[in-house]
C-alpha cells in the first residue's frame, strides 16, 4: 500500500497516511482539525539502486601507504 500526503485546506496541516491505491480520498480528514477538505500532494518517491553514479565499485587496493 503507498503512502499519499495530504494538506488541509482549512489549518494548512500536512499529514501522510497508508491507504490502497483503489481508497477514495474523498474520505480522509485531516487528523488535525477533523476538516474533509483536503487536497493529495505530489511526493517524491524514492528507488532502489547504487549509491555510486556509475554504478561501478573498484576492488583495487588503496594507493595511499606508497611514497
Amino acid at each position: 500500500m503507498p503512502i499519499y500526503e495530504y494538506q488541509c485546506e482549512d489549518c494548512s496541516k500536512v499529514f501522510s497516511k497508508l491507504q490502497k491505491i483503489s481508497a477514495d480520498p474523498k474520505v480522509v480528514v485531516c487528523p488535525q482539525c477533523g476538516s474533509s477538505h483536503v487536497d493529495r500532494l505530489v511526493s517524491s518517491f524514492a528507488s532502489g539502486g547504487s549509491s555510486s553514479s556509475s554504478g561501478y565499485t573498484s576492488s583495487a587496493p588503496s594507493c595511499s601507504g606508497f611514497t
